[in-house]
């Protein structure tokens, strides 16, 4: 297959998503050219030494200070705008002028907010600023390359994914999967009735390659998912079949679950397990005629491939 273009560079490259990234990049034959904003990094500088003739046609931002749940930094909000607003900014206006054609940023589903009402998913539509730091410092880089969009001419695509999980998930998907694989009894069987969405990394990394070339993607938003959304039962269920450990679920009313996490002080955590956080991706398989090439139960079978690995 033609590659759609020659060469692309890439922040994040050895992170989570960027490590896939570019082993499909270069399965499909693309030249890869990491690059970094940190000064430490063997990488910094990388996107200004470029000669014309070795120019990436293309620029994945995938680096970024990640939302974290036990937070350190004295100033969130500062930490968190240097890095992934001013930060962004400065890459892709490095990018705009060497030439660089399409700056593809990957964002977040925070940006819209924390949750949505059951049955009442995000749109891709702007949005207010989030209060959440993390969240606010992701707007505002969107805000900030729409406008150089405008001012330079450069193609600026928006990604917006949900949880990513995938081999080598961390955080809260990496725990649930400890649980069950220890036969943990949970607590969750009645959670059956909220929806959240995910994406698989390769779902995700598919779609990403997706908007490097497509004429249709310039300058647009997008909401990216694995296009099912599950209840936090189903899904537990689903990755227990994935491990081959079946999920030991027992019943307690959320409502009883809610009062222990106001007791706990751990509102957060309930809100992610009880609540829903669903995303439309209509916008996302339309314009682009994108449908995502795995199903959840392949997601989750690699995911558990990982993490037995």
């Amino acid at each position: 297959m033609v590659p759609p273009i020659a060469r692309l560079a890439v922040t994040g490259s050895c992170g989570f998503i960027g490590a896939r990234l570019c082993r499909q990049a270069a399965a499909q034959g693309i030249e890869l050219l990491p690059v970094s904003s940190r000064t430490e990094s063997p990488f910094y500088g990388a996107l200004e030494r470029q000669s014309k003739q070795h120019l990436p046609q293309a620029l994945v931002h995938l680096a970024a200070r990640v939302h974290v749940m036990n937070e350190s930094a004295t100033d969130p909000m500062s930490a968190y705008r240097r890095a992934n607003a001013e930060g962004t900014l400065a890459l892709a206006r490095t990018a705009a002028q060497i030439g660089v054609r399409r700056f593809v940023f990957v964002s977040s589903v925070k940006v819209n907010g924390e949750s949505t009402p059951l049955g009442q998913p995000f749109q891709p539509d702007p949005c207010d600023a989030p209060n959440d730091p993390y969240g606010r410092s992701k707007w505002e880089a969107e805000q900030a390359l729409r406008e150089l969009a405008i001012t330079t001419g450069m193609e600026v695509v928006i990604v917006r994914p949900p949880l990513v999980y995938g081999p080598g998930v961390k955080a809260n998907f990496e725990s649930m999967m400890r649980w069950l694989a220890r036969d943990f009894p949970l607590p969750l069987a009645a959670v059956t009735q909220n929806r959240r969405s995910f994406v698989a990394l390769d779902n995700l990394v598919d779609f990403i390659m997706t908007c490097l070339s497509h004429p249709a993607a310039a300058n647009q938003t997008f909401l990216v998912s694995d296009g099912e959304d599950l209840s936090t039962a189903g899904l537990l269920r689903r990755m227990g079949v994935a491990l081959g450990h079946p999920a030991r679920l027992f019943y307690v009313p959320p409502s009883i679950l809610q009062v222990g996490a106001q007791i706990l002080n751990k509102e957060g955590t309930y809100q992610r397990l009880c609540g829903s956080l669903q995303l439309d991706i209509t916008k996302t398989r339309h314009l682009l005629g994108w449908t995502p090439p795995f199903s959840v139960d392949e997601g989750l079978q690699r995911a558990a491939e990982g993490f037995r690995a």
